[in-house]
């Protein structure tokens, strides 16, 4: 299947979804504190969500029962809120879709609730820092094969690995299209596969685990951990790529 290649206006408006995402994040990363249900902060990131006009795309995709992935401490990706409550200490994920007249936006952080140990902060930097080092260095004709082994290598590096099984994905007017991009490569050819182009529109998300590369799916059918069972992080940005390099879409300019 043929990757779409985004016209400006169409690239305009999936920015627009993908800032009600950015504003949204940024929401909660300001509001969330100990004593606070996963429930709640899900029923909080809707709420605003809604309020700037969007329409929370994870509610009932492939049956999902929430607007927001609350994905906490070794929970990497795809937590279901629950009546659990945040602990000081604690560090969790949150990973929100929206559409807005036809087209998606999607967007994920990690962050502390309240003060984190040294080595959460690492973690959460890991993931960060990862997304941004792959954005830097996008540019038109680069395989995403290439993309996929400079996280993967640069997460090694860290002292951490990549999670497996699951990827960043092409976006537009669903919310998962073609490609898909791993955070690590099984081949050792990086110069096949579909080259990056103009007018393309993706999300990268490294996900990142402490030593084992396998995910297990819990009993919900959704939570996803690490075979090592210890805490990870993910971060994402829906991205655009224009004259040849990488924009953000899934960001609150200050």
């Amino acid at each position: 299947m043929a990757i779409p290649l985004r016209k400006p206006n169409e690239i305009s408006k999936l920015r627009t979804a993908s800032l009600a995402v950015a504003k949204t994040l940024r929401y909660l990363e300001q509001n969330v504190r100990p004593g606070m249900t996963l429930k709640e902060v899900d029923t909080m990131g809707e709420k605003f969500l809604v309020n700037l006009g969007a329409r929370p795309s994870f509610k009932g995709l492939y049956g999902f029962p929430a607007a927001v992935c609350t994905s906490l401490n070794e929970v990497i990706i795809h937590g279901i809120p629950d009546n659990t409550v945040l602990k000081e200490g604690d560090i969790l994920g949150i990973d929100i879709g929206s559409e807005i007249d036809g087209w998606y936006g999607d967007a994920a952080i990690t962050m502390p609730i309240g003060k984190i140990s040294k080595e959460d902060q690492d973690l959460i930097a890991c993931s960060k820092d990862a997304l941004y080092h792959a954005i830097d260095i996008i540019k038109e004709g680069m395989r995403f094969k290439e993309l996929s082994k400079e996280i993967e290598n640069f997460i090694v590096a860290r002292g951490y690995q990549p999670l497996i099984r699951f990827c960043g994905h092409g976006i537009g007017k669903k919310p998962h299209d073609e490609p898909e991009i791993p955070n690590y490569v099984d081949s050792v050819n990086l110069k096949s596969g579909p080259k990056i182009k103009n007018g393309m529109v993706f999300c990268l998300e490294p996900m990142i685990t402490q030593k084992l590369r396998e995910p297990i799916i819990l009993d919900n059918e959704w939570d996803v951990v690490s075979e090592d069972r210890l805490r990870g992080s993910h971060y994402e940005h829906t991205v655009a790529v224009i004259d040849g390099k990488a924009v953000i879409l899934s960001k609150v300019e200050e």
